[in-house]
């Protein structure tokens, strides 16, 4: 069986499970191209044409599938190399561009969106990671939809589509080692510092455990960009006593910091499966989040708060304090490879074709 596997805007999750499925799938013959994750706004968009000049001979080739990931101008592409319209065409959602919380400096992202809708609309196949993704890419694309000037009837064919989606989460390697022992104090952030992961909250948290005294440790780790929410500074400087890492790691001591990691949290105002959280979860760290999003799906009550910085506040007292107060490490199975590989299988599965 012969893939293109094309990735439009490569980020670190996008990465991860483009080479965890080439790995999982060795016996698939893979052919692919990606794009670095910069310049968003002309990279959804002109990711057609940046593959037809850079990626000609490969794209005149033939193949059984097309599986590309949801910033794909995938009807664009189509249009520039129609024989890859007859290979199966699946599509990945990591994300939707309607569930993209906006601020309101940001131009609307008009374009993004309706590439996410016309590359859904092209595929034969339309996958998501998460329930959520689906019902928020489904519901965003009905409300934005409503304003196009000839309040086109969109209602039929957007819910044609939510009932052949399928949801295939990123499923993460399976861990073979046993846990090592935990810290519980030591409290772990490990994703983008970025707006949407609500850092504000996080920060405003910790700021009033260490003022009432409180012992923990902190690493703040995951990916850092140019420029940061100023928020991160003023913790660094408010929070000092309490830091054991700063800022991005190599893999090794990211992976030491996750296996001594007691707690792992999240405050974010957007996420659609969240494998930072799940890859610390995974190795021992009790998972702390916010009951909104993906993660109702994902984690028992018992590793949810009701998403305000109160709740957050209680959460974390009653662990760091309490230790009869937090529940067992949780059990991961269900999100890692061995699970979901038959059902990758069978997304790839052509009639014919092996």
């Amino acid at each position: 069986m012969r893939v293109l596997l094309l990735s439009a805007y490569e980020a670190v999750s996008h990465r991860y499970w483009a080479q965890s499925l080439m790995t999982q799938l060795d016996d698939v013959s893979w052919t692919l191209l990606a794009l670095p994750p910069r310049h968003f706004a002309w990279r959804i968009r002109g990711n057609p044409l940046s593959w037809m000049l850079k990626e000609h001979d490969t794209l005149s080739q033939s193949f059984d599938v097309v599986l590309a990931t949801s910033m794909v101008d995938l009807a664009t592409l189509i249009g520039l190399f129609p024989h890859l319209g007859r290979a199966k065409k699946v599509v990945y959602f990591h994300e939707n561009q309607f569930a993209y919380p906006e601020s309101s400096d940001q131009i609307p992202q008009v374009e993004a969106k309706m590439v996410n809708l016309y590359t859904a609309l092209a595929a034969d196949s339309v996958v998501f990671n998460s329930a959520y993704n689906r019902d928020s890419f489904i519901d965003g694309a009905r409300t934005f939809l409503k304003k196009m000037p000839e309040n086109l009837p969109a209602a039929k064919p957007l819910e044609a589509l939510r009932e052949r989606a399928k949801v295939l989460p990123v499923p993460i390697a399976s861990r073979a080692e046993a846990y090592q022992p935990r810290l519980p104090h030591r409290i772990v952030w490990n994703h983008r510092w970025e707006h949407d992961k609500n850092p504000e909250d996080f920060f405003a948290v910790l700021f009033a455990l260490s003022d009432a005294g409180v012992a923990f440790k902190l690493a703040v780790l995951g990916q850092r960009f140019r420029q940061a929410p100023a928020i991160f500074e003023q913790a660094e400087q408010r929070l000092a006593k309490h830091i054991i890492a700063w800022g991005p790691q190599p893999e090794t001591a990211y992976r030491e910091l996750l296996d001594s990691a007691g707690i792992v949290v999240s405050t974010t105002w957007h996420e659609f499966q969240g494998l930072a959280i799940m890859e610390a979860a995974q190795r021992g760290a009790l998972p702390l989040v916010p009951d909104r999003l993906c993660f109702p799906a994902l984690y028992p009550a018992a590793y949810r708060y009701d998403g305000t910085r109160e709740g957050l506040y209680a959460g974390l007292y009653d662990w760091l304090t309490d230790p009869a107060s937090r529940p067992e490490p949780l059990d991961t199975t269900a999100w890692e490879w061995p699970a979901w590989h038959a059902a990758y299988r069978q997304l790839l599965t052509v009639e014919g074709v092996s």
